[in-house]
């Protein structure tokens, strides 16, 4: 007499899990776990951090400023890397400033989390000051080949690992309040643009204050008045966002608005 096999039942086999005919299945599995852990922690309202990973902490920039020829970079990219530290310690003293502000308000009134991609550089900083200031942050992870791996100030039960950029954007913007941009690259501007699309085409009726931190290298790279001039948008256009150049207006900005806009009310 055979000896009976146990199967696995389908869903719990890995085979079948990782294969391409279980694709909704994981995309599902992306959008309902994270939605009952936000249910679990009390998480509705979010301040998200976008900027570049690769920001360097201020121990990062020493090591490299201590390397023999600054590790090939030139005269430039030594100075401006040194600039993009100034914005990642920013970036920690404005995250700490918003936990500290969310966690004075009262109880039963919103709180704000800071969530950030969950990665190095500015979203390391976002989240290293939601922790100074000894509230919980988010980090919404993504596998990348290069750079992304979950820094360690995220909040152990808010940091996730996504496989689908589109539900990792969905995340971001279902829970934002507001969204604070620093210096960044592709996928700093991917989400800034995308996310000012859907404000303009009114997909996202929510009010969003936007601050788009760090003019010198912003204006340098984006004139958003050339849009209003070649009329592909409006003037109004240019109110969704606030330019910013200090941790203090910074502040003064989001704490403004999220009373006036969300605790009023």
């Amino acid at each position: 007499m055979k000896k009976s096999t146990k199967l696995d039942k389908s869903y719990l086999n890995k085979d079948f899990l990782e294969s391409s005919d279980a694709r909704s299945i994981r995309i599902l599995s992306e959008y309902f776990h994270p939605l009952q852990v936000f249910k679990k922690q009390n998480v509705h309202d979010t301040i998200v951090f976008f900027g570049s990973a690769r920001a360097k902490s201020p121990r990062e920039l020493r090591k490299i400023l201590r390397s023999d020829g600054h590790n090939g970079l030139s005269d430039l990219r030594v100075d401006n890397l040194k600039k993009l530290t100034d914005y990642y310690r920013q970036a920690t003293q404005l995250s700490y400033r918003l936990t500290k502000w969310s966690k004075s308000l009262k109880k039963g009134s919103k709180q704000f989390l800071i969530a950030s991609g969950g990665g190095p550089g500015i979203m390391e900083a976002a989240n290293r000051g939601a922790f100074l200031a000894r509230g919980k942050s988010i980090g919404l992870n993504i596998a990348l080949p290069f750079e992304q791996s979950p820094n360690p100030y995220i909040t152990h039960a808010l940091s996730f690992d996504f496989n689908y950029f589109f539900m990792r954007k969905y995340w971001f913007t279902y829970l934002a309040k507001a969204l604070i941009i620093f210096p960044g690259g592709f996928g700093t501007i991917d989400e800034l643009f995308e996310l000012l699309t859907l404000k303009q085409t009114h997909k996202l009726m929510k009010p969003l204050p936007i601050i788009i931190y760090g003019k010198e290298y912003w204006q340098s790279l984006l004139n958003f008045q050339t849009f209003v001039d070649w009329s592909m948008i409006d003037e109004k256009d240019l109110d969704y966002v606030h330019f910013s150049d200090s941790v203090e207006d910074s502040y003064e900005y989001m704490v403004h608005h999220l009373t006036e806009l969300y605790l009023k009310t």
